[in-house]
């Protein structure tokens, strides 16, 4: 924690502060002490009067320093929190989706959204919470003892005993907390996931018996969740007995003295009145230290994907002119990628292309066409192997110059909440209306345009209109369209979730955006490679064949036997 920028400063002033307070709890438990004692001893009313006044200021005093505390820790909290998403977003655009797919996305969400909040909270109260642990306890017992070494010697004694039973308990709280939160990360994937495939599920008639896996997951998660409170209750049952029954046996020790005239009813009172807040801060610490272990294993988690490392080098390529021409080539040799360093997703690819060239990525779904495109676009770093642009050797394609000559366009194209023009520029935010409007048009989104009340300025994106697959998809097209200095086209299955109606339309569109651009296409629909120049065929994260489609279909090998078992499932056009 010392890390965060500003956080020494805070605990300097948090200290003070902390010091401060103490002092204000002994003269509190004194003047209180006085004024009973003067009851007590049936003096006049008016002797217990600058007592209780003082008593008064000193409470008042304390709280406003609790008030204090909070006014100078939130405006770190808040701006480290802001600066933790921040750096949190920057690094998962740096590492790309190679830390979504360790990770889950519903759990990277949540970590992004829900844990930073929970890390909020966790330093707000934690910082705070040990100052008052390391300082409060030590100034009430210094000032006992100057009253009573004996009274003190025991709470001393007492104490580590206490800490003891709590770290025991604390562990195992911790340990039911990590898989709280773990069943927390795999309910959030399942959510995502959940979500995501609803449309997929109810078509193949499966919503209802997944349904039965939701529950199991959110039923196991409810568990844990008891079981961590368990552990949280037990715990604070536990002290509360033990620093009541502390208190409970300085009080005979008091009585039996005062019985035996060894100790004043004011010495007494004093120490009786402190007993409480010599051990109210651990109570408090142990009792927020539940409270917070979400914050506390979210901000491990952020952390730990902070402290990955994300590429180097990556201005190897010349940038003076990014633009991809005929005379540029691009090869890949013996070159594995993986998710994580233990597993190889693709193994010894080699290929090479030049020019203004149509490649097809074909393979049954996991035999890593998506990875192939992730690695092309430099959202994934080989483990190995040797990548060679323009007649450079790079270690990985995120170069800066690489990324200025791509256009990379998914499944789900990402729409903005923003206006539809905004949208379409994004790319080229300071094009023209005109630009705009005859990329639209060649796009296909003229008539859909047209029927718009606000046109171009109509806003679209989450929490606005509602747009279809296919027009997301000519939308993102005309991103490309708009963008002529970027002449690499990156699809990564792009008419996956579309039926083949509005595929086929779609497709009228797409094809002459391949004109004097290199092209990946990743797809499974078969009738796409009729278009290709060359294609690479994958099978479980190994290409085992590539060529034109003449040749590869004069092969009569794995292009021929992958087009025989998706025979029937797209139209040739």
């Amino acid at each position: 924690m010392f890390k965060f920028p500003g956080v020494r400063r805070l605990t300097l002033w948090l200290g003070l502060l902390t010091l401060v307070q103490a002092v204000l709890v002994i003269l509190q438990a004194k003047y209180l002490s006085v004024a009973i004692v003067h009851l007590w001893k049936m003096q006049p009313i008016g002797t217990i009067v600058v007592p209780l006044a003082l008593f008064g200021v000193v409470f008042l005093g304390r709280h406003l320093v609790t008030l204090a505390k909070n006014w100078v820790t939130y405006p770190f909290v808040e701006t480290t929190t802001k600066q933790l998403r921040k750096r949190f977003m920057a690094k998962l655009f740096d590492l790309g989706p190679s830390v979504v797919a360790q990770q889950g996305t519903g759990n990277v969400v949540t970590m992004g959204l829900e844990g930073i909040d929970k890390i909020q909270t966790y330093l707000m109260m934690i910082i705070g919470k040990v100052l008052d642990l390391s300082i409060t306890p030590w100034l009430v017992l210094l000032y006992i003892a100057t009253i009573q070494w004996k009274e003190a010697l025991f709470l001393l004694v007492i104490y580590p005993l206490i800490i003891l039973f709590m770290v025991i308990l604390g562990l195992a709280a911790q340990a039911k907390a990590d898989r709280q939160y773990a069943g927390y990360q795999r309910l959030s994937n399942h959510f995502v996931d959940t979500l995501r495939g609803l449309p997929t599920l109810k078509q193949l008639g499966l919503n209802e018996t997944y349904a039965g896996n939701v529950y199991e997951v959110s039923e196991d998660y409810r568990k844990k969740t008891m079981a961590t409170l368990t552990i949280a209750m037990t715990s604070t049952f536990a002290l509360d007995f033990f620093t009541t029954l502390s208190i409970a046996i300085i009080a005979v020790f008091l009585g039996v003295g005062l019985m035996d005239n060894t100790i004043q009813l004011l010495p007494a009172l004093i120490i009786l009145t402190l007993a409480p807040d010599y051990f109210a801060p651990i109570r408090n610490f142990a009792n927020d230290y539940h409270a917070t272990l979400n914050g506390k294993n979210a901000l491990t988690a952020v952390l730990d994907i902070l402290s990955r490392p994300t590429p180097t080098d990556r201005k190897l390529l010349a940038t003076s002119d990014p633009v991809w021409t005929p005379e540029d080539g691009l090869s890949l040799q013996h070159v594995n990628v993986g998710y994580d360093a233990d597993h190889a997703t693709l193994q010894d690819i080699n290929f090479q292309v030049k020019g203004f060239q149509k490649v097809g990525i074909i393979g049954a779904s996991g035999s890593g066409k998506s990875t192939l495109i992730n690695t092309l676009s430099g959202f994934l770093s080989p483990q190995d192997g040797q990548i060679t642009v323009r007649g450079t050797q790079v270690p990985h394609l995120d170069q800066q110059a690489w990324q200025r000559s791509f256009v990379y366009i998914p499944q789900a194209p990402y729409l903005f909440h923003a206006s539809l023009r905004d949208n379409l520029a994004f790319y080229t935010p300071d094009a023209t209306d005109e630009a705009v409007r005859k990329a639209a048009d060649r796009a296909g989104l003229s008539d859909w345009i047209a029927t718009l009340p606000d046109g171009l300025a109509t806003q679209i994106g989450e929490g606005a209109r509602g747009v279809s697959g296919g027009q997301a998809q000519r939308i993102a097209l005309a991103r490309a369209f708009l963008d002529d200095s970027r002449r690499v086209l990156l699809f990564d299955e792009p008419t996956a979730h579309l039926d083949i109606e509005t595929e086929i339309e779609l497709k009228q569109a797409m094809l002459p955006v391949f004109d004097h651009h290199l092209v990946f296409f990743a797809t499974h629909r078969l009738h796409w490679m009729n278009e290709m120049d060359y294609i690479l065929v994958l099978d479980h994260g190994r290409l085992v064949e590539q060529g034109t489609p003449a040749e590869l279909q004069a092969k009569n090998g794995a292009y021929v036997r992958l087009r025989s078992e998706m025979a029937g499932e797209a139209p040739e056009a």
